[in-house]
This record gives structure tokens, sequence and C-alpha cells, in this order.
């Protein structure tokens, strides 16, 4: 039943589908990276304006509840269930049924999310006793944490809004502006942080303006590229539509199965609440894995999901497994060095971005403990989107739900076994741990789903990356033990020196593929040369 497996050498078809992944994840990465960036700058103006004290702990706490739910009811299982059901819709039937379908979603989303915003800010004592219970002994911390959580609790119903918008879009292959939309966010959080903390008597409470106000701005900004296309949905109630009966039908397993990373991160935060500090290493922690997670995993994951879902809905099972493939191969050809880089430059990495005001150097220890837990997941992390995405494709939202549930019961397991000897960072290794899990058994259910995945082509590619990234290796490692990186001061030479090593790390490992002829390299810079020779006749 399976087909030949293909690669970059494969048929036409494969080869434009492929393009297209790979454009739309580039449009997506630059967006992705520049937002990545900014939110640096903000965690670096947070961390020295509150580095990990009680009311830094109190945001993080708080800023996890809504978060979760942006997770479980909007940008993740809302999402996934959304894109494959109105690509069909877009693909086989009419833009008008299309446009009813979107619109029917949207004062559905409106209507609960609006009820979840308003039962969350009632609630808020009782989610701050569930989600952090070591704060207890502390009762102003129980009382800023609860006051911050009904503060930023509508971001909720702007974000599932703004997700709605990005599905729809993503749907059309338009994504510039759900991309760049979350820029927003972090200039609202810097912005408010800056100009409107030092006016209030509890400063931290200005961030959590930020958030509400970057998440109207996330959904606001997205409005104009609807209207543009003819997308811009309006109120429509019709609870019986049919495409809207499916898309509950996937979103329901689906609450569990994308979200698994998020929630056993917060698994973590209740966890790491009996620890000092807890809560706030663990969030810079899994900040610097995001980076390249969400640049290129996320990435890539978002501009592939429409892909497969076209191919899925026209019974292209040959086509979505070169597609599964080929997304297989450039997720390992960017995490894996990265993951090596982070491993190596953690305490660097840490030192440098975040170690000034309140952030002391004990502070950069346990960050860059919890980094390295956390990295040893991150194949895990990228591969999971991927896979995730080749799922919900195929309507499928029950495995990955299932799986999730027993990476989740793992993720326990493993937190109560290593927090009592590696503290908040042992919470961070259950978590890298709980990924290989679920990436185990949701690869094990796709193979034999789909009758074979192009276990060869990933293996050779995976050597490939192992040997290019020798260079790699040397230079990070020898750079890391370098004494400047353990006492203050001479920032200007510590940011030229990282520079120069990420530089020079990052040439040695595309070196060592262009000798090698790696099919990923030739490919990449294939469509740079294509891209260059378009823009150099226009």
């Amino acid at each position: 039943m399976s087909e030949p497996a293909t690669s970059p050498g494969s048929p036409p078809a494969s080869q434009d589908e492929n393009h297209s992944v790979v454009k739309a994840a580039g449009v997506i990465g630059i967006g992705t990276f520049s937002s990545r960036i900014l939110g640096f700058v903000r965690d670096m103006v947070l961390a020295r304006l509150f580095g990990a004290t009680p009311a830094a702990d109190a945001f993080y706490v708080a800023f996890r509840i809504p978060s979760l739910l942006r997770e479980l009811f909007a940008e993740g299982s809302m999402s996934s269930a959304f894109i494959p059901v109105f690509t069909e819709y877009r693909t086989l039937r009419t833009k008008q049924e299309a446009w009813a379908l979107a619109s029917a979603v949207f004062t559905t989303l409106l209507t609960i999310v609006t009820l979840v915003t308003v039962m969350g800010i009632l609630a808020a004592p009782w989610l701050v006793q569930l989600l952090a219970p070591g704060f207890d002994a502390n009762p102003e911390k129980v009382a800023l944490t609860t006051l911050l959580t009904r503060v930023m609790f509508p971001y909720l119903l702007f974000i599932s809004l703004a997700a709605l918008a990005m599905g729809i879009l993503n749907s059309v292959r338009a994504f510039a502006a759900p991309a760049f939309s979350p820029l927003f966010l972090n200039i609202f959080m810097i912005g408010c942080a800056l100009f409107v903390s030092p006016y209030l008597s509890e400063p931290i409470i200005g961030v959590a303006i930020g958030v509400v106000a970057g998440g109207a701005a996330q959904f606001v900004m997205q409005l104009p590229s609807l209207k543009l296309r003819g997308l811009l949905f309006g109120f429509r109630w019709e609870w019986g539509h049919p495409g809207l009966r499916r898309i509950g039908a996937l979103m329901i397993p689906s609450l569990l199965g994308l979200s698994v990373t998020q929630i056993n991160i917060t698994v973590s935060t209740i966890l790491a609440s009996f620890f000092a500090g807890g809560p706030t290493y663990l969030f810079y922690g899994m900040r610097l894995i995001q980076f390249p997670l969400g640049i290129f995993g996320v990435a890539l994951a978002t501009a592939i999901l429409p892909t497969l879902s076209a191919q899925a809905a026209r019974g292209a099972l040959g086509e979505l497994r070169v597609t599964l493939g080929f997304g297989l191969r450039m997720i390992l050809f960017i995490i894996l060095p990265a993951m090596l880089g982070l491993i190596l430059l953690r305490q660097p990495i840490v030192h440098l971005f975040f170690e000034h005001g309140s952030f002391t150097a004990h502070d950069t220890a346990e960050t860059a403990l919890a980094v390295l837990c956390y990295s040893v997941g991150l194949w895990a992390f990228g591969g999971v989107r991927i896979i995730v995405s080749a799922f919900y494709s195929l309507q499928d939202t029950r495995t990955p739900a299932i799986s999730a549930a027993i990476a989740v019961a793992a993720n326990l397991l493993f937190s109560l076994l290593l927090m009592s000897s590696l503290g908040a960072a042992g919470l961070a290794l259950a978590t890298a741990l709980a990924a290989m899990v679920n990436g185990g058994i949701l690869v094990a259910v796709l193979h034999r789903r789909l009758g074979g995945i192009e276990w060869g082509s990933v293996g050779r590619s995976s050597l490939r990356v192992l040997v290019a990234s020798v260079p790699l290796v040397v230079i990070c490692g020898w750079v890391s033990t370098a004494q400047v990186w353990t006492h203050p001061g001479d920032w200007l030479e510590k940011s030229i020196m990282l520079t120069m090593t990420i530089g020079m790390s990052v040439s040695g490992y595309l070196g060592v593929h262009a000798m090698l002829r790696s099919e990923e390299l030739v490919f990449v810079w294939g469509m740079v040369q294509r891209k260059l020779r378009l823009k150099a006749k226009g």
C-alpha cells in the first residue's frame, strides 16, 4: 500500500509543496525571530526590574493561567481543529460557504471564551490555590497573584480571537500578519513596564496591563489582512452548522493532545511554587528553549499543516508521507545544532541576557541548569510539533490526546522522582523526558497508520547533522569555559564574543554540510538562489 519514498530529488509536485512549506516557514520564522528578539528585550527588562523576587514569581504563576487556557482553547486545539476543516471547505466548497463557517466559529468562540473569562476572573482565588499551593505560607504573595490573574484574564479573550484570525489566514497561505502580530504583545509589555509600572503602588501590575493591551493588538492588526481577502468574519448564530460540529468534535480530544507541553509546564509551575524563585527560573529557562523552537519548530509546523491538510483532503497519503518526511528532516537540520548550542552556551547566554539589576549570579546558575535540562528534549519538542500536525491533517485528534495523557502522567512521575535531588531543574528535565515519551508513542502509531515514514532519509539526514555539528561543539565548548562569564561587567566585550561564537559555529556547521553536499542545505540554498534571481529580474 505504501508508495515509494522520495527525497529532494522527487517529483515536481512534491518539490513544489516543499518549496511552499519552506517559503511559508521562512516568513513565519522571520516574524517569530523578530518577536523572540523583542521577547528577549522584554525578559531583560523584567529581569532587571523584578529579578527572581516574590512579585516576579506571582506574575509568572498568574500569567501561566491564561497562557495555558490560550493553548487549550485558542492557539492549540481550536487552531488545529479549525484549519483542516476550513481548508477542506475552501478546497471542495465555495468561498461563501467557507466564510459562513468562519463566522459561525467566530460567534461561538466569542461567546464561549467571554463566559470562560468572566468565570476565570470570579474563580481567580481558587485557580491560584490550585496552581501555586506553595504560596500559601505568604498571604501577600497569594493576594498579588490573585489580583494579577484577574487583571490578565481578558488576555484569553483577545488571544483566542487572534488565533482564529491566524487560522483563517494560514489556511489561505497568508502567513505574514499572523507571524508578526506577537510583536505587539512584547511592545506593550515593555512599554507598560517602563512607563506605567513606575506610577503604580505595585509596579508588576503595569506589566499585567501590558499583557492585555498586547493581546488586543494581536487581534486587531490581523483584521485588515482578513478584509483584503474577503474573509473578515461577522456574527452568525448557527450553532448547528455541520462544519462547526466537526470542529467541536475534533477540538474536544485535542484539548489535551496538542497542548501537552503547556500542561507539563503548568504541572512544573505548580511544583516549582515550593522552591524560592522556582517559577521564575523555569520561565526564563523555557523562554530560551522557545527561541529556536518558536522560530523553526513552530514555524515549520504552522507552515506544514495547511499543506498536509490539503493532501489529506485529496486522499493523497503518498504525498503526505513525502511532506512529513521532509518536515522531519528540516526540523532536525535546525533543531539539533540549536540544542547542542544551548547546552554548551547556557551559562554565557543567561549571564549576558539576564544577570542585571535584581537578577543575581545565583539566579543565573539556577536558570542555566533549567536550560540544560529543558535542552536535552528540544529535538522531541520540535519533532512532536510536526508529527501532531500530521495527525490533525488526517482529522485524528484522538490519538494525540491519548498519547498526551500518557505523557502528562509520565511528566508527573518524573517530576516527583527528580525534584528532590535537582530542585526546580528536575522539573525541567521531567518535562523534556515526557516530550520524548509523547514523541515515541506518536511516531510508532503514525508509522503504522501511513504504512511507513521516510526513515531512511531521516536517518541519513540525522547522521549528516551530527557530523556537521562537530565544529559547533568544539567552538562553543571552548568559549563556554572562558572566565569572563563568571564576573559582571564588560558587557560589550561579552556581547561581541557571544555573537562571534554563534557566527563561527553556524559557519562551521553549514560549511561541513556544504562539503557533505547535504540535501537539506542544497534545497534551502536553491530556494535562496531562485529568490535572488527573481529579485534581479524584477
